[in-house]
């Protein structure tokens, strides 16, 4: 970033004139459009894109936002905490539009051009040349497709613009001078410290906006004064809170705990240089971009490990020392850039560390100021270059933005499934254990099997303590019916992990399906005893005790799981089950019923109403509800069985004698009439 000077790239700062624009504005809404229009271009690919890894739990799982929880949720529970704001905006754009994709994009990609007109304003108000360019190179640079074409980063694009704002609206109330002209503008300190808890409600990484804040303070006037914090004080108070609970919230909600976080303070200060460069580089030259890039291994014990923090620890110290000279802009850069990136340089525990300690969506904020210092660097040079030649000004700056407009269409090719996106992260980085993992799982709910086993086994070659990926290779494996070995990877994660409820409750279906129901009973209270509030894990005990013959108690625990869960179309399928069973049929009928309110296209459902109301004399009623199971799946013998019985109980033998034979069709051995 630089002051404009005939013979350098600052000059000495001066007050700006109280509501007079630093510079005016020439034909700002054709710089706007003209943004608008590059951005969209480069994101092309995205508007056919779907939803990617963890949009599920942010979105279209997201109990807040398609489940029982709803808007109050949002800010209630441990499902919006985080990100409230963000969690806020999807919801509305749920109630608008449900879940079709294509809006979360666009409005997505129009936060990311929002952010880059705010960017463009505030380079002006902090006296950048070259702006507007700055403003493109950041908008334009395909390190930023991870953060726009991922859905779930909305926390990052949303997050951006109040940042923005806020920097904005400070910058303004520093330029109201004298004093009295301050206080009249008190409103825009108000509305500055309102976008910056917008902003920390939208993703809590923008806690370090206090100390950029005073930074920009100190570009406008030339030096620090300590009655600065004075009036930084409130930003610092939100922030400070926000960090703190954002610590706490990754490490005992998120999970950020155990082997994969246990660097040394060494081996922290070790990373934080690797990661400095890393993200400087990666703006530099944005290739390879991955997903998820590899995991480094640290070494604290080695003198040359330390090389890249020394490296800048020290640039940062000489920028320091030669700030009030022509390294001004490189030290104001420079300093904003790391101050921005230190939540993520690896001395906190962030959950995603698990996979990678770096991300490209890490320095979408931070990479503003590199981006803008190269943006005047080169308009800088174009100036020169343009006393020479008036055509090469504009040359250079030009194909660089069509270059990274160009990267940046390539790169969200990658984002349209996760099939693709996992696909490329591995071409790119082969020993991902994490996209092996979801892959897998992307293939074993698609019905692909085998393949699925062979990325569950390959995740678990490079990771090998990883219960989750055990838990999924032997659900994969009772899925080809390999029952024992199934068994054998679930025991093998409770090793790993004895208080994986997913393992104790996957081995209890195993251990039933085998017939070892005092196991599978054991595992499912295990898991009940880790976790009280698992529907899923009550409704399978309360089968387990049915098949058991401890009828009582399966109905039990039947309720608990509608009583956590009253949307649970199984849970009363099932109690509806015990009940029958127990000769308590209207209560049976009725939950029957239940369950088809929630989920009427289940044929099996209706065969079961259909038995408890030919128990309950309701013949016609029940004909109805078998005849209604077979349109939903016209192969089901023992429904074509049942309904013959309901039809000859109601005196429709010829009708009878037809659903017999296509129930001895279908496989089932149907006795002949008079025997």
């Amino acid at each position: 970033m630089s002051h404009r000077s005939p013979s350098s790239s600052v000059a000495p700062p001066t007050p700006a004139t109280s509501g007079t624009p630093p510079e005016r504005y020439r034909p700002a809404w054709l710089l706007i459009a003209i943004v608008f229009a590059a951005v969209l271009a480069a994101y092309l690919p995205v508007w056919h894109a779907g939803f990617i890894w963890d949009d599920d739990s942010n979105l279209t799982a997201n109990p807040c936002i398609v489940g029982p929880l709803g808007f109050a949720g949002i800010w209630t529970s441990p499902a919006g905490f985080y990100f409230p704001l963000v969690t806020t905006c999807l919801w509305v754009q749920h109630a608008l539009w449900g879940l079709a994709p294509t809006p979360y994009h666009v409005v997505n990609v129009l936060f990311h051009v929002l952010g880059a007109v705010l960017l463009w304003l505030v380079l002006r108000r902090l006296r950048t040349r070259g702006a507007c360019f700055g403003a493109m190179l950041w908008a334009l640079h395909p390190v930023q497709v991870e953060s726009v074409a991922w859905i779930s980063e909305l926390k990052n694009t949303q997050s951006g613009v109040f940042y923005l704002l806020s920097i904005w609206f400070f910058l303004r109330w520093v330029e109201a001078e004298p004093a009295g002209a301050r206080r009249a503008k008190a409103r825009e300190y108000a509305l500055a410290l309102l976008c910056a808890i917008l902003a920390i409600l939208s993703k809590t990484s923008t806690v370090m906006l206090p100390v950029v804040l005073g930074l920009c303070w100190w570009w406008m006037r030339g030096r620090w004064r300590w009655r600065y914090l004075l009036w930084l004080l409130p930003f610092l108070v939100v922030s400070v809170t926000a960090s703190a609970w954002t610590i706490w919230e990754q490490k005992f909600h998120s999970g950020a705990l155990g082997q994969d976080w246990n660097q040394s303070l060494l081996e922290r200060v070790v990373l934080s240089g690797r990661v400095f460069w890393f993200y400087l580089g990666k703006l530099l030259w944005p290739h390879p971009l991955i997903f998820i890039y590899p995991r480094w291994s640290l070494d604290a014990t080695r003198a040359i490990s330390y090389v890249p923090v020394l490296a800048a620890v020290g640039g940062l110290g000489l920028l320091w020392w030669r700030r009030q000279g022509r390294l001004r802009p490189v030290f104001f850069a420079a300093t904003v850039f790391g101050v921005t990136l230190f939540p993520v340089l690896g001395f906190f525990n962030v959950f995603f560390f698990r996979y990678s300690f770096v991300g490209d969506h890490f320095q979408y904020l931070a990479s503003m100021a590199a981006l803008a210092l190269a943006g005047a660097g080169l308009v800088t040079a174009g100036g020169w270059l343009g006393q020479r030649r008036p055509w090469l000004a504009a040359v250079p700056g030009g194909v660089l933005l069509v270059g990274l407009g160009l990267l940046t269409w390539r790169q969200s090719q990658d984002y349209p499934n996760n099939e693709t996106l996992w696909r490329a992260t591995l071409a790119a980085n082969p020993q991902c254990w994490m996209a092996h993992y979801n892959l897998g799982t992307l293939w074993r709910s698609t019905g692909r099997t085998r393949d699925a086993i062979a990325q569950f086994e390959r995740a678990l070659q490079i990771k090998a303590d990883m219960p989750d990926a055990q838990t999924a290779l032997g659900s994969a494996l009772e899925d080809a019916g390999r029952g024992d070995e199934a068994i054998a990877h679930y025991e093998q994660a409770l090793r790993l992990d004895p208080h994986f409820t997913d393992a104790h409750n996957d081995l209890g279906l195993a251990l039933a399906a085998a017939g070892r129901l005092p196991e599978a009973i054991a595992h499912y209270e295990q898991a009940l005893q880790i976790n009280p509030a698992l529907a899923d894990v009550h409704n399978n005990l309360g089968s387990a005790l049915r098949a058991a013959g401890r009828a009582q108690e399966a109905i039990a625990h039947y309720e608990e799981a509608l009583r956590l869960k009253p949307d649970y179309a199984a849970a009363h399928n099932n109690l509806g089950n015990a009940f029958r069973e127990a000769d308590r049929l209207p209560e049976a009928i009725a939950q029957y019923e239940q369950a088809l309110q929630i989920a009427p296209a289940v044929p099996e459902v209706r065969n079961n109403l259909g038995i408890a109301l030919l128990l309950a004399g309701r013949t016609q009623d029940a004909i109805a509800q078998f005849e209604a199971a077979l349109r939903l799946n016209p192969d089901l013998a023992q429904v074509h069985l049942n309904l013959a019985a309901a039809l000859e109980s109601a005196g429709r033998t010829d009708e009878a004698a037809t659903q017999y034979e296509a129930a001895r069709r279908l496989g089932l051995t149907v006795p002949l009439p008079g025997n």
